[in-house]
Protein backbone atom coordinates (compact mmCIF):
# COMPACT_ATOMS: atom_id res chain seq x y z
CA UNK A 1 0.00 0.00 0.00
CA UNK A 2 0.86 3.85 -0.54
CA UNK A 3 0.76 6.24 2.45
CA UNK A 4 -0.56 9.28 0.00
CA UNK A 5 0.82 11.40 2.86
CA UNK A 6 4.46 10.32 2.60
CA UNK A 7 4.89 9.22 -0.71
CA UNK A 8 7.43 11.31 -3.19
CA UNK A 9 5.33 13.07 -6.01
CA UNK A 10 5.56 10.88 -9.45
CA UNK A 11 8.26 12.39 -11.85
CA UNK A 12 6.10 14.41 -14.53
CA UNK A 13 7.96 11.91 -17.25
CA UNK A 14 10.26 9.14 -17.59
CA UNK A 15 12.10 8.23 -19.81
CA UNK A 16 14.15 4.84 -19.96
CA UNK A 17 16.80 4.16 -21.98
CA UNK A 18 17.39 0.50 -23.26
CA UNK A 19 15.54 -1.89 -25.08
CA UNK A 20 16.55 -5.24 -23.43
CA UNK A 21 14.18 -6.98 -20.44
CA UNK A 22 15.29 -4.38 -17.62
CA UNK A 23 13.58 -1.86 -19.96
CA UNK A 24 10.47 -3.61 -20.73
CA UNK A 25 9.93 -4.34 -16.93
CA UNK A 26 10.42 -0.80 -16.41
CA UNK A 27 7.99 0.54 -18.57
CA UNK A 28 5.25 -2.71 -17.75
CA UNK A 29 6.20 -1.97 -13.72
CA UNK A 30 5.06 1.95 -13.81
CA UNK A 31 2.33 0.95 -15.59
CA UNK A 32 1.29 -1.75 -12.98
CA UNK A 33 1.79 0.29 -10.25
CA UNK A 34 -0.21 2.89 -11.51
CA UNK A 35 2.37 6.07 -13.31
CA UNK A 36 -0.20 7.35 -15.79
CA UNK A 37 2.36 10.22 -16.77
CA UNK A 38 4.22 10.20 -20.55
CA UNK A 39 6.66 7.36 -20.43
CA UNK A 40 9.03 7.37 -23.13
CA UNK A 41 11.43 4.44 -24.49
CA UNK A 42 14.72 4.68 -26.61
CA UNK A 43 16.19 1.23 -28.06
CA UNK A 44 19.63 0.28 -30.09
CA UNK A 45 18.88 -2.49 -32.10
CA UNK A 46 15.83 -1.53 -34.01
CA UNK A 47 14.23 -4.89 -32.50
CA UNK A 48 11.31 -5.12 -29.92
CA UNK A 49 12.74 -6.45 -27.06
CA UNK A 50 13.47 -10.61 -26.79
CA UNK A 51 15.46 -12.81 -24.49
CA UNK A 52 18.92 -13.41 -24.58
CA UNK A 53 19.71 -16.43 -22.95
CA UNK A 54 18.39 -18.48 -25.51
CA UNK A 55 20.79 -16.79 -27.92
CA UNK A 56 23.31 -19.39 -26.92
CA UNK A 57 21.07 -22.13 -25.12
CA UNK A 58 19.16 -22.30 -28.52
CA UNK A 59 21.50 -21.28 -31.10
CA UNK A 60 20.79 -23.59 -33.46
CA UNK A 61 17.15 -24.93 -32.70
CA UNK A 62 15.58 -21.49 -32.44
CA UNK A 63 16.46 -19.16 -35.79
CA UNK A 64 14.80 -16.28 -34.05
CA UNK A 65 14.00 -14.11 -31.27
CA UNK A 66 12.05 -15.12 -28.01
CA UNK A 67 10.49 -11.94 -28.39
CA UNK A 68 9.16 -11.11 -24.52
CA UNK A 69 6.35 -9.36 -25.66
CA UNK A 70 4.85 -13.12 -25.77
CA UNK A 71 6.74 -14.44 -22.74
CA UNK A 72 5.71 -11.69 -20.18
CA UNK A 73 2.49 -10.64 -22.36
CA UNK A 74 3.89 -7.12 -21.92
CA UNK A 75 2.87 -5.04 -25.01
CA UNK A 76 5.55 -2.58 -25.08
CA UNK A 77 3.81 0.17 -27.89
CA UNK A 78 0.55 0.23 -25.61
CA UNK A 79 2.63 0.84 -22.41
CA UNK A 80 4.86 3.44 -23.17
CA UNK A 81 3.67 6.95 -24.91
CA UNK A 82 7.25 7.00 -27.55
CA UNK A 83 8.88 3.82 -28.86
CA UNK A 84 11.62 4.12 -30.42
CA UNK A 85 13.65 1.10 -31.03
CA UNK A 86 16.25 2.02 -33.52
CA UNK A 87 17.83 5.08 -31.62
CA UNK A 88 20.57 4.82 -29.73
CA UNK A 89 21.78 6.85 -27.13
CA UNK A 90 25.09 8.40 -27.53
CA UNK A 91 25.99 10.71 -24.63
CA UNK A 92 24.04 12.25 -21.33
CA UNK A 93 24.15 15.44 -20.34
CA UNK A 94 22.39 16.42 -16.82
CA UNK A 95 19.91 18.85 -15.79
CA UNK A 96 20.75 20.57 -12.55
CA UNK A 97 17.13 20.64 -11.56
CA UNK A 98 17.04 16.58 -11.92
CA UNK A 99 16.61 14.16 -14.75
CA UNK A 100 18.96 14.25 -17.88
CA UNK A 101 18.75 14.90 -21.88
CA UNK A 102 20.15 12.24 -23.37
CA UNK A 103 22.00 12.62 -27.31
CA UNK A 104 21.15 11.00 -30.08
CA UNK A 105 21.76 10.74 -33.19
CA UNK A 106 19.17 12.80 -34.74
CA UNK A 107 18.86 14.98 -31.73
CA UNK A 108 18.62 14.82 -27.83
CA UNK A 109 15.37 14.00 -25.43
CA UNK A 110 15.09 15.39 -22.45
CA UNK A 111 12.81 14.25 -19.35
CA UNK A 112 12.52 14.93 -15.42
CA UNK A 113 13.55 11.25 -15.09
CA UNK A 114 15.89 8.98 -16.99
CA UNK A 115 16.17 5.35 -15.73
CA UNK A 116 19.62 3.70 -17.76
CA UNK A 117 18.60 0.30 -18.54
CA UNK A 118 21.61 -0.14 -21.85
CA UNK A 119 22.62 -3.39 -20.61
CA UNK A 120 25.85 -4.90 -21.47
CA UNK A 121 27.60 -5.78 -24.67
CA UNK A 122 29.99 -8.75 -25.91
CA UNK A 123 34.48 -8.17 -25.13
CA UNK A 124 35.62 -7.54 -28.23
CA UNK A 125 39.45 -7.94 -29.05
CA UNK A 126 41.25 -5.93 -30.89
CA UNK A 127 42.59 -6.80 -33.90
CA UNK A 128 41.15 -10.06 -33.25
CA UNK A 129 38.23 -11.12 -36.36
CA UNK A 130 36.18 -13.63 -34.10
CA UNK A 131 32.34 -13.46 -33.65
CA UNK A 132 31.04 -12.81 -30.38
CA UNK A 133 27.39 -13.56 -28.81
CA UNK A 134 25.23 -11.14 -27.57
CA UNK A 135 22.63 -9.69 -29.68
CA UNK A 136 20.11 -11.74 -32.33
CA UNK A 137 22.62 -9.87 -34.89
CA UNK A 138 25.19 -12.29 -33.48
CA UNK A 139 23.06 -15.18 -33.56
CA UNK A 140 22.20 -14.70 -37.02
CA UNK A 141 26.29 -14.36 -38.13
CA UNK A 142 27.40 -17.22 -36.08
CA UNK A 143 24.75 -20.08 -37.90
CA UNK A 144 25.16 -18.68 -40.66
CA UNK A 145 29.31 -19.21 -40.51
CA UNK A 146 28.36 -22.43 -39.10
CA UNK A 147 26.42 -23.43 -42.24
CA UNK A 148 25.50 -26.70 -43.36
CA UNK A 149 27.17 -29.61 -42.89
CA UNK A 150 30.11 -30.45 -40.74
CA UNK A 151 32.03 -27.61 -39.48
CA UNK A 152 35.18 -26.73 -37.44
CA UNK A 153 34.09 -24.28 -34.31
CA UNK A 154 37.07 -22.91 -32.15
CA UNK A 155 35.23 -20.99 -28.88
CA UNK A 156 37.74 -18.67 -27.16
CA UNK A 157 36.32 -18.65 -23.45
CA UNK A 158 34.61 -21.23 -21.38
CA UNK A 159 32.68 -19.70 -19.30
CA UNK A 160 28.67 -19.52 -19.61
CA UNK A 161 28.08 -18.55 -23.24
CA UNK A 162 31.33 -20.78 -24.60
CA UNK A 163 30.25 -24.08 -22.80
CA UNK A 164 26.80 -23.72 -23.68
CA UNK A 165 27.52 -22.92 -27.33
CA UNK A 166 29.88 -25.61 -27.20
CA UNK A 167 27.65 -28.34 -25.70
CA UNK A 168 24.73 -27.13 -28.93
CA UNK A 169 26.96 -26.90 -31.55
CA UNK A 170 28.55 -30.45 -30.69
CA UNK A 171 24.96 -32.15 -30.10
CA UNK A 172 24.52 -30.89 -33.76
CA UNK A 173 27.38 -32.94 -34.99
CA UNK A 174 30.24 -30.18 -35.23
CA UNK A 175 33.54 -30.07 -34.27
CA UNK A 176 34.33 -28.08 -31.27
CA UNK A 177 37.67 -27.09 -29.37
CA UNK A 178 37.43 -24.50 -26.24
CA UNK A 179 40.39 -22.66 -25.80
CA UNK A 180 40.09 -21.33 -21.99
CA UNK A 181 43.32 -19.31 -20.40
CA UNK A 182 42.48 -20.19 -16.96
CA UNK A 183 43.23 -23.27 -15.36
CA UNK A 184 39.61 -24.53 -15.58
CA UNK A 185 36.33 -23.76 -16.89
CA UNK A 186 33.86 -21.38 -15.43
CA UNK A 187 36.78 -20.65 -13.20
CA UNK A 188 35.76 -16.67 -13.35
CA UNK A 189 32.38 -17.22 -12.29
CA UNK A 190 33.05 -20.30 -10.22
CA UNK A 191 36.26 -20.12 -8.92
CA UNK A 192 38.98 -23.11 -10.31
CA UNK A 193 38.59 -25.60 -8.18
CA UNK A 194 34.27 -25.76 -8.40
CA UNK A 195 34.88 -25.25 -12.43
CA UNK A 196 37.70 -28.23 -12.59
CA UNK A 197 34.48 -30.19 -11.68
CA UNK A 198 32.97 -29.53 -14.97
CA UNK A 199 35.81 -30.27 -17.29
CA UNK A 200 35.49 -33.86 -17.87
CA UNK A 201 31.69 -32.37 -19.03
CA UNK A 202 33.45 -31.54 -22.39
CA UNK A 203 34.98 -34.72 -23.64
CA UNK A 204 32.11 -36.82 -22.46
CA UNK A 205 29.83 -34.34 -25.11
CA UNK A 206 32.42 -34.69 -27.83
CA UNK A 207 34.20 -31.73 -27.28
CA UNK A 208 37.92 -30.72 -27.24
CA UNK A 209 38.50 -28.57 -23.87
CA UNK A 210 42.08 -26.94 -23.69
CA UNK A 211 42.72 -25.15 -20.60
CA UNK A 212 45.76 -22.91 -19.35
CA UNK A 213 46.12 -21.94 -22.59
CA UNK A 214 46.18 -18.71 -23.66
CA UNK A 215 45.31 -17.24 -27.82
CA UNK A 216 47.91 -14.83 -28.88
CA UNK A 217 45.35 -13.36 -32.54
CA UNK A 218 41.99 -14.56 -34.02
CA UNK A 219 41.32 -14.40 -37.84
CA UNK A 220 39.69 -15.96 -40.49
CA UNK A 221 41.63 -18.99 -40.87
CA UNK A 222 41.31 -19.53 -36.63
CA UNK A 223 43.22 -19.23 -33.93
CA UNK A 224 47.19 -18.72 -32.81
CA UNK A 225 47.74 -19.86 -29.50
CA UNK A 226 50.42 -18.05 -27.59
CA UNK A 227 52.92 -21.21 -28.00
CA UNK A 228 52.71 -20.98 -31.70
CA UNK A 229 50.28 -23.55 -32.55
CA UNK A 230 47.51 -22.82 -34.87
CA UNK A 231 43.81 -24.25 -34.81
CA UNK A 232 42.16 -23.91 -37.88
CA UNK A 233 38.66 -23.23 -37.57
CA UNK A 234 35.55 -22.53 -40.45
CA UNK A 235 34.20 -20.36 -37.62
CA UNK A 236 35.64 -18.62 -34.19
CA UNK A 237 33.38 -17.47 -31.51
CA UNK A 238 35.25 -15.07 -28.88
CA UNK A 239 33.11 -15.99 -25.89
CA UNK A 240 35.51 -13.92 -23.10
CA UNK A 241 32.50 -12.15 -21.49
CA UNK A 242 30.63 -9.16 -21.60
CA UNK A 243 30.56 -5.66 -19.71
CA UNK A 244 28.16 -2.95 -19.00
CA UNK A 245 27.52 -0.90 -21.47
CA UNK A 246 28.35 2.58 -20.06
CA UNK A 247 30.87 3.80 -22.66
CA UNK A 248 27.91 6.80 -23.51
CA UNK A 249 28.39 7.83 -19.95
CA UNK A 250 31.83 8.47 -19.49
CA UNK A 251 32.72 11.43 -17.83
CA UNK A 252 29.23 11.92 -17.06
CA UNK A 253 28.32 9.27 -14.67
CA UNK A 254 30.77 8.04 -11.55
CA UNK A 255 31.03 4.36 -12.48
CA UNK A 256 32.30 1.23 -10.58
CA UNK A 257 34.32 -1.12 -11.91
CA UNK A 258 32.61 0.30 -15.51
CA UNK A 259 28.85 0.08 -14.08
CA UNK A 260 26.80 2.80 -12.72
CA UNK A 261 26.88 2.32 -9.18
CA UNK A 262 23.38 2.35 -7.45
CA UNK A 263 21.83 2.34 -4.12
CA UNK A 264 19.27 -0.06 -2.88
CA UNK A 265 16.37 2.02 -4.62
CA UNK A 266 18.38 1.87 -7.94
CA UNK A 267 19.02 5.41 -7.57
CA UNK A 268 22.50 6.61 -9.35
CA UNK A 269 25.13 7.41 -7.12
CA UNK A 270 27.02 10.49 -8.00
CA UNK A 271 30.66 11.82 -5.49
CA UNK A 272 27.96 13.16 -2.79
CA UNK A 273 24.75 10.83 -2.98
CA UNK A 274 22.14 10.16 -5.34
CA UNK A 275 21.41 12.08 -8.54
CA UNK A 276 18.16 13.38 -9.05
CA UNK A 277 15.77 11.98 -11.41
CA UNK A 278 18.49 9.52 -12.25
CA UNK A 279 18.72 5.31 -12.33
CA UNK A 280 19.74 2.43 -13.42
CA UNK A 281 18.72 -1.37 -13.82
CA UNK A 282 19.85 -4.44 -15.33
CA UNK A 283 23.09 -5.09 -16.65
CA UNK A 284 24.41 -2.04 -16.92
CA UNK A 285 24.43 -1.28 -13.29
CA UNK A 286 26.17 -2.48 -9.78
CA UNK A 287 23.81 -2.42 -6.96
CA UNK A 288 24.71 -1.53 -3.10
CA UNK A 289 23.19 -4.48 -1.00
CA UNK A 290 23.30 -4.61 2.55
CA UNK A 291 23.64 -8.69 1.78
CA UNK A 292 25.85 -8.85 -0.98
CA UNK A 293 27.71 -5.78 -0.93
CA UNK A 294 28.07 -4.27 -4.21
CA UNK A 295 25.82 -6.94 -6.63
CA UNK A 296 26.57 -6.10 -10.96
CA UNK A 297 23.67 -6.34 -12.92
CA UNK A 298 24.62 -9.64 -15.05
CA UNK A 299 21.91 -11.72 -13.38
CA UNK A 300 18.70 -12.31 -15.04
CA UNK A 301 17.22 -12.08 -12.12
CA UNK A 302 18.00 -8.23 -11.14
CA UNK A 303 16.72 -7.28 -15.05
CA UNK A 304 13.51 -9.01 -14.21
CA UNK A 305 12.45 -8.24 -10.82
CA UNK A 306 14.67 -5.25 -10.30
CA UNK A 307 12.71 -2.95 -12.06
CA UNK A 308 9.75 -3.35 -9.87
CA UNK A 309 11.78 -2.46 -6.91
CA UNK A 310 13.04 0.70 -8.79
CA UNK A 311 9.34 2.06 -9.67
CA UNK A 312 8.16 1.27 -6.44
CA UNK A 313 10.54 3.25 -4.38
CA UNK A 314 9.96 5.68 -7.48
CA UNK A 315 6.46 5.85 -7.05
CA UNK A 316 6.27 5.46 -2.76
CA UNK A 317 4.81 1.95 -2.68
CA UNK A 318 6.07 -0.36 -0.11
CA UNK A 319 8.20 -3.43 -1.05
CA UNK A 320 7.59 -6.56 1.13
CA UNK A 321 9.87 -8.79 -0.42
CA UNK A 322 13.15 -9.27 0.34
CA UNK A 323 15.90 -8.10 -2.51
CA UNK A 324 16.77 -10.63 -5.46
CA UNK A 325 19.14 -12.94 -4.55
CA UNK A 326 21.59 -12.83 -7.72
CA UNK A 327 20.63 -15.89 -10.02
CA UNK A 328 22.19 -17.79 -12.69
CA UNK A 329 20.98 -20.76 -14.64
CA UNK A 330 22.91 -22.44 -17.45
CA UNK A 331 22.37 -25.66 -19.62
CA UNK A 332 25.53 -26.43 -20.80
CA UNK A 333 27.14 -30.05 -22.07
CA UNK A 334 24.38 -31.80 -20.97
CA UNK A 335 23.95 -30.39 -17.58
CA UNK A 336 21.77 -28.22 -15.58
CA UNK A 337 23.60 -25.42 -13.24
CA UNK A 338 21.72 -23.19 -11.42
CA UNK A 339 23.45 -21.02 -8.79
CA UNK A 340 22.56 -18.81 -6.00
CA UNK A 341 24.28 -15.73 -4.27
CA UNK A 342 27.18 -14.29 -5.12
CA UNK A 343 29.92 -15.93 -3.25
CA UNK A 344 33.54 -14.21 -3.06
CA UNK A 345 37.20 -15.77 -4.07
CA UNK A 346 38.24 -16.09 -0.54
CA UNK A 347 35.12 -18.34 0.47
CA UNK A 348 35.47 -21.35 1.34
CA UNK A 349 33.71 -23.99 -0.89
CA UNK A 350 32.31 -27.52 0.17
CA UNK A 351 30.70 -30.16 -2.02
CA UNK A 352 27.63 -32.34 -1.19
CA UNK A 353 27.06 -35.46 -3.56
CA UNK A 354 30.20 -37.02 -5.61
CA UNK A 355 30.56 -34.69 -8.84
CA UNK A 356 31.60 -37.99 -10.76
CA UNK A 357 27.98 -39.22 -10.50
CA UNK A 358 24.53 -37.93 -10.95
CA UNK A 359 23.96 -34.61 -9.04
CA UNK A 360 25.78 -32.33 -7.15
CA UNK A 361 26.04 -29.53 -4.95
CA UNK A 362 28.76 -26.86 -4.05
CA UNK A 363 28.08 -24.58 -1.07
CA UNK A 364 30.06 -21.38 -0.60
CA UNK A 365 30.61 -19.83 3.30
CA UNK A 366 32.55 -17.67 5.18
CA UNK A 367 32.84 -18.80 8.64
CA UNK A 368 29.36 -20.66 8.65
CA UNK A 369 27.45 -18.01 6.63
CA UNK A 370 27.00 -19.47 2.99
CA UNK A 371 27.58 -16.77 0.40
CA UNK A 372 26.17 -19.05 -2.85
CA UNK A 373 25.24 -22.27 -3.84
CA UNK A 374 25.87 -24.02 -7.21
CA UNK A 375 23.22 -27.06 -7.70
CA UNK A 376 23.74 -29.35 -10.90
CA UNK A 377 21.50 -31.70 -11.90
CA UNK A 378 19.79 -31.83 -8.46
CA UNK A 379 15.85 -29.97 -8.85
CA UNK A 380 15.40 -31.03 -5.60
CA UNK A 381 18.45 -29.52 -3.92
CA UNK A 382 16.97 -26.06 -6.17
CA UNK A 383 14.19 -25.61 -4.31
CA UNK A 384 15.88 -26.31 -1.25
CA UNK A 385 18.88 -23.67 -2.17
CA UNK A 386 15.62 -21.18 -3.03
CA UNK A 387 14.36 -20.99 0.24
CA UNK A 388 17.62 -21.28 1.19
CA UNK A 389 18.03 -17.70 0.52
CA UNK A 390 14.82 -16.60 1.23
CA UNK A 391 15.34 -14.21 3.83
CA UNK A 392 16.42 -10.54 4.45
CA UNK A 393 19.89 -11.75 5.33
CA UNK A 394 22.43 -14.16 4.41
CA UNK A 395 21.69 -17.76 5.41
CA UNK A 396 23.99 -19.74 8.28
CA UNK A 397 24.70 -23.18 8.18
CA UNK A 398 26.61 -25.51 10.04
CA UNK A 399 29.08 -27.31 8.01
CA UNK A 400 30.22 -30.85 10.06
CA UNK A 401 33.68 -30.79 9.64
CA UNK A 402 34.05 -30.68 6.28
CA UNK A 403 37.80 -30.08 5.94
CA UNK A 404 39.06 -33.12 7.93
CA UNK A 405 39.62 -36.34 6.91
CA UNK A 406 37.46 -39.70 7.28
CA UNK A 407 34.73 -37.13 8.37
CA UNK A 408 31.21 -37.49 5.84
CA UNK A 409 28.99 -35.36 4.58
CA UNK A 410 25.30 -35.39 4.08
CA UNK A 411 24.40 -36.89 0.61
CA UNK A 412 22.12 -33.54 -0.67
CA UNK A 413 21.24 -29.79 0.66
CA UNK A 414 17.99 -30.83 1.46
CA UNK A 415 19.57 -33.46 4.54
CA UNK A 416 21.91 -30.73 5.57
CA UNK A 417 19.57 -27.93 5.98
CA UNK A 418 18.03 -30.68 8.17
CA UNK A 419 20.55 -31.26 10.42
CA UNK A 420 22.03 -28.10 10.97
CA UNK A 421 21.15 -26.47 14.08
CA UNK A 422 22.30 -22.88 12.36
CA UNK A 423 19.20 -22.87 10.11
Amino acid sequence: MTDPSRAPAPPADVLVVGGGLAALRTVAALRDHGYDGPVGLLGAEGLAPYDRPPLSKHLLDRTSPTWLADDLGHDLDALADEVHLARPARGLRLRPAGGATVLTDDGEVTSSCVVLATGAHAVSVPGWRGATLHTAADADALRAALGGGTRRLVVVGAGWIGAEVAGVTAAAGHDVVVVEARAAPLATALGERVGALTAPWYAAAGVELRTSTPVAAVDSTGVDLADGTHLSADAVLVAVGARPATGWLAGVVPLRAGAVPVDESYRVLGTSGPLPGLLAVGDVAVRRSARHGWVPGGHWDEALHGPDVLVRRLLGVAVDEPEAVPYVFSTQLGHDLTVFGLPARQDGVTVLGDPGATGWTALWTRGDTVTGALVVDRPRDVGAARRLFARGDLPRVTLPGSELPGRELPPDLRTLLRASPAT
